[in-house]
């Protein structure tokens, strides 16, 4: 069960989600707060020919040039610093790996707090989203908030982020109310990350119940993932509630969600467990043939158990025929043999039940009666006498020899042969 959750464990982990380096983000419906507008302000003459000329060289996508000509702009004016800053962040932070210095010109944009409307809000973003991506992320739970402040949005993906910001610093019990506002403010355009960082945060807190209500939900809004069908699965048996484990997991499979050979396993071990060996020994047959479960001693013992709690001997007694000559191992071929017995197969079970006695066995006397036994009604009396014989030297079996002895004997007696 450990290996179970342990994939369980990789299958939830939260990967942080790639932040966008642009104030793209959206609205989600929230109404904004109503503040005063700010003045708008424009660059004076000097600068603005100077910026101008980069953004021809930016449009040009030649960024270097541009960041040449923005770098060499000496600006006397806090807004006009602030804008060329501004600008500066943009180019390095397009290029991809220069995230320091993009950071470095954003606070120095932001800091005065005089850039237009538009202008300052993607600038607190923009920083934000750097300082996540750099794994600043205290300094960036702290600009999202200034964006949020600022613009009066509450944006689905920003809260994302900051959930995943908390996640990033281990403060678990942090991720919930974020991730709970993100999924407001998507509203109908449901988005699956801040379910799962809110699963996440409960896994790992040991809430496995809260886990098992948050998945509940998931799985009414992405009926088609499958991936919420195990981890749905497998949470139930975290809370030790295994018929519902097993309802989901039973669902998952008829839907073709269950494609790894510990989801199968743990099926079969859930109808074993809830006595629907059966269903146990048909699910693990079809795929140890299909090879999605390995053909190894391990398996092949599952599925040999699976079809003898289902009564079907002969399918038993088949596969533990066929792990006996895999390991060769006398508690197998016994097993195989007795099965044989049961069948009435009793050739077959002679051999298996000799090999058994070969190998070393600790029950040697209950095989040599299996074996007599198997001789007997085979009408092979002098054979049948010489097991019960074997077997009347075990202690074990000595006062149940006697009495088949003497049958044996007055059978054969009975039928005129010689023993």
């Amino acid at each position: 069960m450990n290996k179970i959750f342990s994939s369980l464990l990789l299958i939830i982990s939260v990967v942080l989600i790639q932040l966008p380096i642009a104030g793209e983000v959206s609205a989600a419906g929230a109404e904004k707060s109503e503040k005063p507008k700010r003045k708008t302000q424009l660059v004076g003459p000097s600068v603005g020919k100077k910026v101008a000329k980069a953004f021809e060289a930016y449009s040009a996508d030649d960024i270097p040039g541009a960041l040449v000509i923005l770098l060499d702009i000496d600006a006397s004016k806090d807004y006009d610093k602030a804008y060329v800053s501004r600008f500066i962040a943009v180019m390095y932070a397009t290029m991809g790996d220069q995230e320091a210095n993009a950071i470095k010109y954003l606070k120095v944009a932001v800091a005065p707090d005089i850039l237009n409307e538009r202008d300052h809000g993607d600038a607190i973003k923009l920083l934000a989203d750097l300082q996540m991506q750099t794994k600043a992320y205290e300094e960036a739970l702290v600009n999202y908030k200034a964006w949020m402040d600022f613009t009066g949005e509450s944006d689905g993906n920003t809260w994302t982020k900051i959930a995943n910001a908390h996640y990033a610093l281990k403060q678990l019990d942090e991720m919930i109310v974020p991730a709970d506002n993100a999924i407001a403010a998507y509203g109908d355009k449901q988005n699956k990350n801040p379910y799962i960082l809110k699963i996440t945060s409960f896994y790992e807190n040991k809430k496995y119940k809260d886990a098992v209500k948050t998945l509940e939900t998931v799985i009414q809004i992405f009926p088609e993932d499958k991936t919420w069908w195990t981890q749905l699965g497998m949470f139930y048996l975290l809370v030790e509630d295994y018929q519902k484990g097993l309802q989901t997991l039973d669902l998952a499979y008829k839907q073709g969600f269950l494609v790894k050979e510990s989801e199968i396993k743990t099926l079969a071990s859930l109808y074993s467990q809830n006595v629907v060996p059966y269903k146990a020994a048909i699910l693990l047959e079809k795929h140890i043939d299909s090879g999605l479960v390995p053909r190894d001693d391990k398996n092949l013992s599952s599925l040999a158990n699976a079809w003898h709690a289902a009564q079907n001997i002969d399918k038993a007694a088949k596969y533990y025929g066929e792990l006996a000559k895999m390991t060769n191992l006398a508690k197998h071929y016994s097993k195989e043999g007795m099965l044989l017995k049961q069948d009435e197969q009793f050739e077959p079970a002679i051999v298996a039940l000799t090999k058994a006695i070969e190998l070393g066995v600790k029950n040697e006397g209950r095989l040599q009666m299996s074996i007599a036994e198997s001789h007997f009604y085979l009408e092979q009396y002098k054979q049948a006498y010489k097991a019960i014989s074997l077997a009347r030297k075990d202690p074990k079996t000595r006062k149940s020899a006697k009495g088949w002895e003497s049958f044996i004997k007055d059978t054969a007696r009975r039928k005129n042969v010689s023993i």
